[in-house]
């Protein structure tokens, strides 16, 4: 009965540790969660989601993956805040993770806070709204690109605007 319950125990430790290893990497740039928000405009901010944005955005709630309308979208344009409408990403920095979420391999400068989460028995990075504080994703260090950054986050949690063509270009 012994054996079992020690291996249980060396298989958690060396995930924990190896969890541990990876979110490292992140917590020199993490910052404390700043917003601008005071509690009423906090409330504006939310009062226009529907329940699904709701729960994601401030409930820190994730969607299905393979559901998000912005899974697979290459159109050009920017990725706002679906809470304040924030500009948060661009979509030359968008590519395919396969995960099932849109992944981007970095955030437009600033727009983006970096928070240590521990839930689900798992150490990642949190990545909110810098101006909200809106839940978008998790940060991970196994992206494709030359930032080796994937920022996988919920399409519940964005508004894309497309680049207007214009005919004087």
């Amino acid at each position: 009965m012994k054996k079992p319950i020690l291996l249980i125990a060396i298989l958690l430790i060396t995930v924990s540790c190896k969890n541990n290893k990876t979110s490292s990497k992140h917590s020199e740039k993490m910052t404390k969660k700043e917003t601008t928000t005071s509690t009423s405009a906090s409330k504006d901010w939310f009062a226009h989601l529907d329940e699904d944005q709701y729960k994601v955005l401030k409930e820190k709630a994730t969607e299905r993956p393979f559901t998000g309308e912005y899974n697979l979208h290459f159109e050009e344009g920017i990725y706002s805040c679906a809470a304040c409408g924030t500009a948060l990403f661009k979509s030359n920095s968008k590519f395919d993770g396969h995960c099932g979420w849109p992944s981007f391999d970095y955030a437009i400068a600033g727009k983006v806070a970096y928070i240590k989460d521990n839930s689900h028995g798992m150490i990642r990075t949190e990545i909110v709204c810098h101006t909200c504080g809106g839940h978008l994703g998790h940060i991970f260090d196994d992206g494709p690109t030359e930032t080796g950054k994937r920022y996988c986050v919920n399409s519940l949690s964005l508004n894309f605007t497309a680049k207007k063509d214009s005919i004087n270009k």
